[in-house]
């Protein structure tokens, strides 16, 4: 009789042992699936996702300034922009800008020996000519007319003992401005960097300006081009960029010939002022200022050059002034030929008696239309 009392108490446990390994592998098959739900999800998420990566990708917001050095392929359909096609045929050109043939409008700045402002000319005392044929002056003026301007401001790191300085050039620089003129500033160190689009409110460009702070080095040509890309956003005639920078290029994607043949290209006056340092190691920083001088030249603008910081507001304000005085003379080409190619221009001056030699400042030329 032990016998089967024993068994009866062996096997009264093993009827919850199955009942707790069901309900185990019940509770296993439940999250099994609740698992596969969930990385079901997951992919469905994932395939939402990735369908709107093109869509972010058209609509995300563009600087319009990052600079893409022209030896990079691009694809086949990307949108032609004015570059120089290669670096070694400076003479082919991609929808360059090219002026209206009917009326050629050059703005013309005279000074005196020792650098002063010339007004009150008219208009028989200026020349115009095309190549070597003289060119009837249809329009003249000396009005003060809105002008789009971009600023283009030295942020690298060479700049910390001048950038408060360079700040307040540019302040006393908008002090000359007109309620209608427009404005846009570029910084650049190691790269451009558009920190303020088109305004009107010289308060916003002053409000940008705070944060420009010196660090690395100095992509001086990408900046350039930048700028001149920006204008083709201009809303006036006028166009003109202030580069404040102190020393040459060390770190652009861009080579000087193609900013200089994207310069001739472009209707847009270039000054720039440049703070150099009297004993630069750097062979950049020695070729700086030639290299602004040949730049600006190229649009009829001037290159200052101080060495010291003190005289940057007193030059901005020059700058500024003269910005506003300038006689601008307008002509029809007397034999028009639409080849694309470069037309000099030259102005020359028939002073009135009893004046100093003159200088004058003007743009060298213009493209003419293809077809």
């Amino acid at each position: 009789m032990a016998r089967p009392e024993k068994r009866r108490r062996s096997s009264r446990p093993k009827a919850p042992v199955r009942r707790s390994t069901v309900l185990a592998w019940d509770l296993h098959s439940v999250l099994r699936r609740k698992t596969s739900i969930l990385w079901h999800a997951i992919i469905v998420v994932a395939a939402i996702s990735c369908s709107w990566l093109p869509t972010l990708a058209q609509t995300t917001g563009v600087n319009d300034v990052h600079v893409q050095p022209r030896e990079e392929e691009k694809p086949q359909d990307a949108p032609k922009v004015n570059l120089i096609s290669s670096t070694t045929d400076l003479n082919a050109h991609v929808r360059p800008l090219k002026v209206d043939v009917d009326l050629v409008l050059v703005p013309v700045t005279i000074t005196d020996p020792m650098n002063r402002l010339v007004t009150g000319l008219e208009k028989e005392n200026f020349q115009l000519f095309e190549g070597s044929s003289a060119q009837e002056i249809r329009s003249f003026s000396s009005e003060d007319a809105p002008v789009s301007l971009g600023v283009i401001f030295d942020s690298s790191g060479s700049m910390s003992s001048k950038m408060d300085r360079a700040k307040e050039a540019v302040i006393e620089f908008f002090k000359t401005a007109n309620p209608q003129d427009e404005f846009f500033m570029i910084t650049f160190s190691d790269e451009p960097e558009e920190v303020a689009d088109f305004t009107s409110s010289v308060d916003e460009i002053q409000n940008k300006l705070v944060f420009a702070v010196p660090r690395r080095r100095t992509a001086l040509l990408d900046a350039i081009y930048m700028g001149l890309s920006k204008m083709r956003q201009a809303k006036y005639p006028k166009k003109a960029l202030l580069i404040i920078s102190d020393g040459g290029d060390n770190h652009s994607r861009y080579t000087e010939n193609e900013i200089k043949a994207m310069v001739k290209e472009a209707d847009v006056m270039i000054y720039a002022i440049g703070i150099y340092d009297r004993y630069a190691s750097a062979m950049e920083e020695r070729l700086g200022p030639q290299l602004l001088s040949d730049i600006t030249e190229l649009t009829g603008g001037r290159a200052f050059t101080i060495d010291n910081p003190n005289d940057l507001g007193d030059v901005a304000t020059k700058i500024g002034v003269e910005l506003r005085n300038q006689y601008v003379l307008g002509y029809r080409p007397s034999r028009i030929v639409r080849d694309g190619k470069w037309r000099k221009i030259k102005v020359k001056l028939l002073p009135p008696k009893g004046l100093p030699p003159l200088r004058v400042y003007a743009r060298t030329g213009y493209y003419a239309p293809a077809e």
